[in-house]
């Protein structure tokens, strides 16, 4: 098969028979064999009944539901799963994402060797207080942190090797940063590709301006777990080792010098009321508990479980 497009959605019914119309029309024209996967994320309009039908009318249509809303990273995750294409292309369900870019996108992943492509929207169509301004600051971010020359990491057009969704593990709301991920999951030719941005068409944004706090922090949260994510105790342990040192150092200093003041017969004072006695002191208690801490994260890294992330409640054409 050459070609998986992932579709994630939430409480888009009305845009879903012109998205798949304009997708199979794309297919056929550039004689793709292909498979268009819908995850509704717990929708509560009428969108899973429109997937059904789509599925009768076409074979090509799958179908995943999940339970609730878990959110756009756990629907990608769900969809990587099944995903059987030698390419695998992402995009969001309310047309603002052009399926006539999909020829392109899968012949950079095909005949030019790239292993993911991310869509670029150089021009777009929203609000530039509250999205344009946000994103540009959030991509700025990105790129630096991530060493990564993207433009825009949160845009849902993107294409991959079928191989590299199938060793990535997107969780919480790391979906923005799936290139970062490709990475360090050793996929260096990551490229990136101008877009058409749309205007909505139907419907309303399912995203406020929290998504970039929460980008953020998740900024945060991959860069820590790139490093440390599989050792913690090489951070924790290294911390809590210099800590105690400097502590122990400075215990031993004190309790040098005032031996030796009293060698000398020179006026001392207890060392219970010497302020740089609790600073040690505060100092080997940090450092223990940072050095159990790197222990415990060893001990608990190896014995962790996965936990399940989403309830699946339907699925179509998919066993």
């Amino acid at each position: 098969m050459d070609i998986s497009i992932v579709v994630p959605l939430l409480n888009e019914e009305e845009s879903l028979q012109e998205l798949h119309d304009w997708i199979a029309e794309v297919m056929q024209s550039n004689r793709f064999s292909y498979e268009l996967l819908f995850i509704d994320d717990g929708s509560d309009d009428g969108s899973w009944s429109k997937i059904e039908a789509l599925s009768k009318a076409n074979p090509s249509v799958k179908g995943i539901r999940f339970q609730h809303n878990y959110g756009k990273s756990q629907a990608l995750n769900a969809a990587f799963k099944e995903a059987m294409g030698d390419v695998v292309i992402t995009m969001d369900a309310d047309l603002q994402d052009s399926p006539d870019e999909i020829p392109e996108l899968f012949q950079m992943i095909h005949k030019e060797g790239f292993d993911l492509v991310s869509g670029w929207k150089k021009k777009r169509y929203d609000s530039k207080i509250r999205k344009n301004l946000p994103s540009k600051l959030f991509n700025a971010a990105a790129r630096q942190a991530s060493g990564l020359e993207l433009h825009d990491f949160n845009c849902g057009l993107k294409a991959y090797k079928n191989k590299v969704v199938k060793n990535v593990d997107v969780y919480g709301e790391m979906h923005r940063y799936i290139p970062v991920l490709a990475k360090n999951a050793g996929f260096q030719h990551i490229g990136e590709k101008v877009v058409i941005h749309q205007a909505r068409k139907y419907g309303s944004t399912k995203f406020g301006m929290d998504r970039f706090i929460h980008g953020f922090l998740d900024l945060i949260t991959i860069n820590f777990l790139t490093k440390f994510g599989k050792r913690p105790m090489h951070l924790f342990g290294l911390l809590g080792t210099i800590v105690f040192i400097i502590g122990f150092i400075s215990a031993i200093i004190i309790g040098v010098s005032k031996l030796v003041k009293l060698y000398h017969h020179e006026p001392t004072i207890l060392v219970s009321n010497n302020p740089w006695f609790y600073i040690a002191l505060t100092c080997m208690i940090l450092g223990s508990q940072l050095f159990l801490a790197g222990f415990l994260g060893e001990l608990i890294l190896r014995s962790k479980r996965k936990p399940k992330r989403y309830s699946i409640s339907d699925k179509i054409n998919l066993e």
